[in-house]
């Protein structure tokens, strides 16, 4: 099959990392699914941009909504090629705020980082097996190195690089599984976070390549390992060098 025919769906893509993905794989060729679980007229606007791609709207942390994203997605396309796991929400959350790290923000982090992957990688992969196809997982540098917007977060984050792994190491040789473990990227969820630029400026004067990442620069990571047919269970960290400090 040429690019021309890959289908892509992207979940969580109707901003920010997600957007950037669909953009970059619109221009390489595929055909993206654009889905959000509420913000549905920028998804639209998103998708009626992209040549060939199409809107669906779908909570993947509800297993009947993930359930009917994947398969609307290919009744759609007639295809699935690539599953990007991009939906993920967080809480900013002072990592020794014990009491602000309630159960129930464990629950909703949860809910949609982990268990929400799972049910997207479940529905999918049936159709990913009859075209060879991948997964590529938005992690975070939280769930590699002890830091991130809450521990909440930081540990779902570390679940999804482990069920990367074992994903991987389960589907293999018909489907591969990665992720991709951004550092601070400069996105909407930063927009009114008390200290948010404070942090970007403290990054891009630390990490080796000085500035702070940008969605597009996870888009290309994200393109990349969809790409590399010898490369699954990786956890690929595109944090600027950032990992490479004390």
């Amino acid at each position: 099959m040429t690019a021309e025919q890959r289908v892509a769906l992207v979940t969580g893509s109707s901003s920010g990392i997600g957007a950037a993905v669909a953009r970059r794989l619109a221009a390489a060729g595929y055909r993206v699914a654009v889905n959000s679980a509420r913000s549905v007229e920028a998804g639209e606007q998103l998708a009626a941009g992209l040549p060939g791609a199409h809107y669906l709207q779908a909570d993947v942390s509800d297993e009947a909504q993930a359930t009917r994203l994947v398969e609307e997605t290919v009744a759609r396309f007639g295809r699935l090629d690539l599953l990007v796991n991009s939906a993920g929400t967080t809480r900013f959350i002072p990592h020794d705020d014990f009491a602000a790290a309630s159960p129930d923000v464990w629950r909703l982090l949860y809910d949609v980082n982990v268990i929400g992957v799972w049910q997207t990688v479940t529905a999918a992969v049936p159709h990913l097996r009859r075209t060879g196809g991948a997964v590529v997982n938005i992690s975070s540098q939280a769930g590699v190195r002890p830091g991130g917007s809450s521990i909440p977060y930081a540990v779902t984050k570390a679940a999804v690089n482990h069920l990367t792994k074992l994903l991987a190491k389960t589907l293999g040789p018909e489907v591969r599984v990665n992720a991709v473990a951004p550092g601070l990227i400069d996105t909407p969820w930063f927009d009114g976070v008390e200290g948010a630029d404070a942090a970007k400026e403290h990054v891009a004067s630390v990490v080796p390549l000085r500035r702070v990442g940008r969605p597009e620069d996870i888009a290309e990571a994200v393109h990349d390992l969809a790409n590399a047919s010898y490369i699954t269970g990786e956890v690929l960290l595109v944090d600027g060098g950032g990992h490479l400090l004390g």
